[in-house]
């Protein structure tokens, strides 16, 4: 490994040690960067913002995509303190960077009582086995947005 990814990971190492400090959340850093510049950074917020989706790879993201003006981090490598959740994997996914860098493991983060695999577990399940139910709802009418939607000619997909 580089310098220079050595470096990141130990900024985003940092930004992990910030949330606790400032009690904004959980013991997670992140840095996103493209072209070996840093554009994005993150550290657990849940506390502070009253957001359980304020992980640090969804802020790092939220401020890289704003920094570049994009919905997608093409070319960007995400350098993260912990192996990323569910949410924060599919959040990593939707953005399309080029790769991830992590530390810590989701087994180190379990054992320290961040422990997501019940979410992992959870997504296999059929809709009706899940701990929190899901009822499906409406879905002739939600259809009908969905055919609006494909109906226009001039959408920019992602």
């Amino acid at each position: 490994m580089s310098e220079l990814m050595n470096e990141f990971m130990q900024e985003a190492i940092r930004l992990s040690k910030e949330g606790p400090l400032k009690n904004e959340g959980g013991p997670f850093g992140c840095v996103i960067v493209k072209n070996g510049v840093i554009i994005g950074r993150g550290n657990n917020q849940v506390l502070t913002t009253n957001d359980p989706t304020a992980h640090a790879e969804v802020i790092a993201i939220r401020d890289a995509c704003k920094n570049l003006g994009t919905f997608q981090l093409d070319g960007c490598e995400i350098y993260t303190s912990c192996e990323p959740c569910p949410m924060c994997l599919g959040a990593i996914y939707w953005a399309r960077p080029s790769k991830v860098y992590f530390a810590n493991t989701r087994k180190d983060a379990a054992e320290i009582g961040f422990d997501d695999d019940f979410i992992y577990r959870e997504i296999p399940l059929n809709h009706n086995e899940r701990q929190i139910p899901m009822i499906p709802l409406g879905r002739e009418e939600a259809l009908t947005v969905f055919q609006f939607w494909r109906s226009i000619d001039k959408k920019q997909l992602y």
